[in-house]
C-alpha cells in the first residue's frame, strides 16, 4: 500500500489550460478557458448544467478536443494526444461497472487491457482495494454492492492505473444526500492522503464547499471567479456567484464614506475599493438576526418556520424581500404580521456594483 502511496504523490502533476475554446457548431460551450490547477490539490469546477464544466473536465481527460487553446500536464503540451496516452483517470457519474465481473475484475480491467503481468495485477488491486476500505470484497458483483461501495470500486479502479491526474464527473449524484456528505469526505481524506492532483465536476454548492481547496465558478461557458471556498462565500465577484454560491439576499442600497444605506437604516461598512454611489449589498441570511426593536431595517414578517437549530424567515422590507436564518430568535419565534427590525452582521455582508452580472472577460 506504500508502494502506491508514494507513487501517486511522486507522479501529481500540474494541469494547466491556455485559453480553451471548444465549439459544437454554432454553440461555444468553453470560451477562452485559462486555468493553472496546482499539483496535489482538488480543484472543483462548479456551475450550473449547460456552463461548460462537463466540456472542460472531457478536453483535460482527452475525451474533447478543444476548438482552440492548449492541454499541458505537468510541462508536457497533451493538446494532440489521445486519452490513453494522458495519464489521466476518470471517474464517472454512473460509476461505468461492468455488472458481469466481480469487484477484482472491474478493478483489474484497465491493468489487463495494458497486458501487465498476473502477479502484478493481483498485488495492485489488493492493495488499491486495501487503499479505499474494500478488503474481502473481491469476489462481489456490482449489484451485489450498496451505491457507497460501488463508488469506491470505481474510484479504486481509476487509482489502480496510477494516474498522475485524477478527474471526477459527478460522481455524488447517483447517491442520496446522507450516503453523499460520507462519500465526500471519504474521497476528500483520501485525496489528501495521497496528494493527487483531482479536477472535480459537480453542480451541488455545499459538495464544493466542502471538497475543494480552489473552486472556479462557470457560467456561460467562462470563468466567473477562482478561489477558495472562503473567498467565493465571503467576497464573490460577481451577482451570479453571490446568488449561486449558498443562499444571498442582494438588496439595492447606497454606500458613501464608510456608511452603507439599506432603505431607512443606515449603518458602518468598510471595504476596500468600493466607489461611492449606488450598489448591492449581499447579505448572507445565516448572519441576519431579527430583532422587535432598536436600530436595523424595518419589516414585517411574511413566513416563519421552525428548522430546529434555527428560525427561517422571509422578511418583508422597504428594500425588498430578504430571507433569514436566524439561530438568537429560534427558542421564541416571531410571528407572521408582526414588526421587527434586521440587524447585519459585517462578516456577512459584501457590497457589489449595482449592474454586475459577470466577472469580466
Amino acid at each position: 500500500m506504500a508502494e502506491l502511496r508514494e507513487v501517486l504523490q511522486e507522479e501529481a502533476a500540474r494541469v494547466r489550460l491556455d485559453s480553451i475554446v471548444k465549439r459544437f457548431g454554432a454553440t461555444i460551450a468553453v470560451d477562452r478557458v485559462t486555468l493553472d490547477i496546482p499539483s496535489g490539490k482538488l480543484v472543483t469546477l462548479l456551475g450550473p448544467s449547460g456552463c461548460g464544466k462537463t466540456t472542460t473536465l472531457r478536453i483535460i481527460a482527452g475525451l474533447e478536443h478543444p476548438t482552440a487553446g492548449r492541454v499541458f500536464i505537468g510541462e508536457e503540451d497533451v493538446t494532440p494526444l489521445p486519452a490513453a496516452n494522458r495519464s489521466v483517470t476518470m471517474v464517472f457519474q454512473a460509476y461505468a461497472l461492468f455488472p458481469h465481473l466481480t469487484v477484482f475484475e472491474n478493478v483489474a480491467y484497465g491493468l489487463r487491457v495494458s497486458r501487465r503481468p498476473e502477479e502484478e495485477v493481483r498485488r495492485r488491486v489488493q492493495e488499491v482495494l486495501h487503499l479505499v476500505g474494500l478488503p474481502g470484497l473481491e469476489r462481489r458483483y456490482p449489484a451485489q454492492l450498496s451505491g457507497g461501495q460501488q463508488q469506491r470500486v470505481a474510484l479504486a479502479r481509476a487509482l489502480v492505473m496510477k494516474p498522475r491526474v485524477l478527474l471526477f464527473d459527478e460522481p455524488l449524484s447517483n447517491l442520496d444526500a446522507k450516503l453523499r456528505k460520507r462519500v465526500r469526505a471519504d474521497i476528500r481524506l483520501l485525496q489528501q492522503e495521497l496528494g493527487i492532483t483531482s479536477v472535480y465536476v459537480t453542480h451541488d454548492q455545499a459538495e464544493a464547499l466542502a471538497i475543494s481547496d480552489v473552486v472556479v465558478v462557470m457560467n456561460g461557458g467562462r470563468v466567473e471567479q477562482i478561489g477558495t471556498p472562503t473567498d467565493l462565500y465571503r467576497r464573490p465577484a460577481s451577482r451570479f456567484v453571490a446568488d449561486f454560491i449558498g443562499e444571498a439576499n442582494l438588496l439595492p442600497a447606497h454606500f458613501e464614506d464608510g456608511m452603507v444605506r439599506v432603505g431607512g437604516y443606515r449603518f458602518a461598512y468598510r471595504q476596500a475599493g468600493v466607489a461611492a454611489g449606488a450598489a448591492t449589498l449581499m447579505a448572507r441570511p445565516e448572519t441576519i438576526q431579527v430583532a422587535t426593536g432598536g436600530e436595523g431595517l424595518r419589516g414585517r414578517v411574511r413566513s416563519a418556520f421552525f428548522m430546529g437549530t434555527f428560525a427561517d424567515y422571509i422578511i418583508e422590507t422597504e428594500a425588498g424581500e430578504v430571507s433569514v436564518a436566524d439561530v438568537t430568535s429560534v427558542d421564541a419565534m416571531h410571528g407572521v404580521g408582526q414588526t421587527v427590525t434586521l440587524r447585519f452582521s459585517p462578516s456577512g455582508l459584501y457590497l457589489l456594483p449595482p449592474a454586475t452580472s459577470s466577472a469580466s472577460p
